[in-house]
């Protein structure tokens, strides 16, 4: 097995549209499978790869083409950490967000609703917060406003109230002890559905990941030279929400602003209106695909 299938990667690499001699940036690692075919590519150029997971390290040391350095850390630092590496300015950006295959495959890493383990969830181990802590501590309005917003649940409410009451008989521990409380409030015949709902909202609150990924969009900007790729792979609604209209609009909320002249106030222009979605044909041989929206945009 693949430690982890690289999503659209013909697509992303045609959209970074590579120079041999041009500066790149893989925010999201991983297994290496988008970093190694951009390396493919290059001559005279610099790849710098980042990851905050030490599963990626252990991949990362294993590419000795000397275009690459790779970056233990979130990519919400990116920029502070480029320009320690004395790269003040590039060519083109990777993101594809979410969790690899590779973290919902390992039972003990809390990601996945098939295994059971300690509630977890953290992409970075040595983070403090993890999702017994959420799911124990938080209170029922945060956990009705976490389930609401990151989970896009609609007994929100209801489920926030279940879990409250379900601690204070035992402390929620376990994924199956979590699914126990699940299993009251999912609606009929989409059990699953639920189960993805709620881990994904407990997964973007112990990671933060909606704060990071707009500190991370907003860095694009100061970075990437003109004319530069900025590419990113979503996969749901409320990542691909802030990258859309940070690309169309320069802002996450809000409607876009005019100069003087009437032109649109933005740093990026978008490469294409929709985004790229992959074929069936990967989406057979790869199941994450399913869900996954391409985006394109180029720093003015």
């Amino acid at each position: 097995m693949d430690y982890h299938r690289p999503v659209m990667l013909k697509e992303c690499l045609e959209a970074l549209n590579i120079k041999p001699d041009g500066v790149y940036v893989d925010l999201t690692f991983g297994g290496g499978g988008h970093s190694k075919e951009i390396l493919n590519r290059l001559k005279g150029g610099q790849l710098y790869g980042f990851d905050q997971d030490p599963d990626a390290k252990v991949n990362a040391d294993e590419i000795t083409n000397s275009s690459f350095t790779f970056i233990a850390a979130n990519f919400r630092y990116f920029k502070k950490y480029l320009k320690l590496h004395g790269a003040k300015k590039i060519d083109g950006i990777l993101a594809d967000l979410g969790v690899s295959s590779h973290q919902i495959d390992t039972p003990e890493r809390g990601f996945s609703t098939r295994f059971d383990a300690a509630l977890d969830m953290r992409m970075d181990p040595k983070a403090a917060l993890t999702a017994r802590e959420v799911v124990n501590s938080y209170s029922e309005e945060e956990l009705h406003k976490m389930f609401g917003i990151y989970g896009e649940i609609k007994n929100a409410k209801t489920l926030a109230k279940q879990i409250v009451a379900a601690r204070t008989q035992k402390e929620i521990k376990t994924i199956q002890e979590l699914k126990e409380v699940l299993d009251k409030n999912a609606p009929k015949g989409r059990i699953f559905k639920y189960y993805a709902q709620v881990f994904q909202a407990i997964r973007i609150e112990v990671n933060n990941e909606m704060e990071a990924l707009k500190e991370m969009l907003q860095q694009c900007a100061d970075i990437l030279k003109p004319k530069g790729r900025l590419v990113i792979v979503s996969y749901h609604s409320l990542e691909d929400r802030l990258v859309k209209n940070y690309m169309n609009k320069g802002k996450f909320f809000g409607e876009v602003e005019k100069d003087f002249y009437g032109n649109i106030i933005r740093p990026f222009s978008p490469v294409s209106k929709k985004p790229i979605e992959a074929s069936e044909d990967e989406i057979n041989l790869n199941n994450r695909a399913r869900s996954a929206k391409l985006r394109i945009a180029e720093r003015n």
